[in-house]
């Protein structure tokens, strides 16, 4: 488990850029482009697993992408979440366009996909969690009320997911979430986007969606930061367009 003096670390001492390596900074600004890409575009995982949203991811989960996120989720190089995050809000607009008509009269709820607990403790944070603040941030500063709830749980375990097929990641996660207690009153607060870091087979998102219908929440679509390239829909990206002006909310200032 990482200590407080690694988190420390993390921003005060030199990094190579953590998408092509180059010396002296922890993402350069050629990586941070391919961060952004051109725009969130839908995917769709090939078989779609039942009751998977309509998902957009950032970018492709290729080079510079891919080595940003396995640098954030497995080396906890933390001081990524912005970055990760900035390319996630972008996404998260695309999967809440239409969501609402006219002004919104209530917050955008975020919902990361649970990690396991084993997995948390082993990598010393929760990279979808931690990426999902630092998206909700950008969409506050944008005008959109955006809260992250703590709502979804694992209610039993669930075998490691790396090296499981289509259908073998279905069944592994079928039935594994849950909301936690109260959390319905949380979900019924605004509409729901449930995000992830990386979407491969789309197995947990159509889980998650399950679980927070079962809630009585209200899911409007599924961003995650990345997806396969082979896994995008044809057409042009979806365009990143601000939200507006939107009314405030004196829950904005929680998470």
């Amino acid at each position: 488990m990482r200590g407080w003096w690694q988190e420390i670390a993390d921003l005060v001492l030199p990094a190579d850029c953590a998408g092509c390596g180059r010396p002296g900074v922890p993402l350069c600004d050629r990586c941070h482009g391919a961060l952004r890409g051109s725009g969130a575009r839908r995917v769709l995982p090939s078989p779609v697993p039942p009751g998977l949203p309509v998902v957009h991811a950032a970018v492709d989960y290729v080079d510079e992408a891919r080595a940003v996120l396995l640098a954030h989720k497995e080396r906890g190089a933390l001081r990524l979440a912005g970055p990760l995050g900035g390319a996630l809000a972008g996404a998260v607009r695309a999967a809440a366009r239409g969501a609402l008509p006219g002004a919104w009269e209530s917050p955008l709820l975020l919902v990361p996909v649970p990690s396991a607990r084993r997995a948390v403790g082993a990598r010393g944070h929760d990279p979808a969690r931690r990426i999902a603040f630092a998206a909700a941030g950008v969409l506050r500063r944008a005008g959109c009320p955006a809260r992250v709830p703590a709502v979804l749980r694992q209610r039993r375990r669930v075998t490691d997911q790396s090296g499981l097929g289509a259908r073998q990641r279905r069944e592994n996660v079928t039935g594994a979430l849950e909301a936690v207690p109260g959390g319905g009153r949380l979900l019924v607060a605004g509409p729901v986007v449930l995000v992830d870091d990386l979407m491969t087979t789309g197995a947990s998102l159509a889980e998650a969606a399950r679980a927070v219908a079962e809630a009585g929440g209200r899911v409007v679509g599924g961003a995650v930061v990345a997806a396969p390239p082979d896994s995008a829909l044809s057409g042009p990206p979806a365009p990143s367009k601000p939200f507006g002006r939107l009314r405030p909310f004196a829950s904005d200032k929680r998470n």
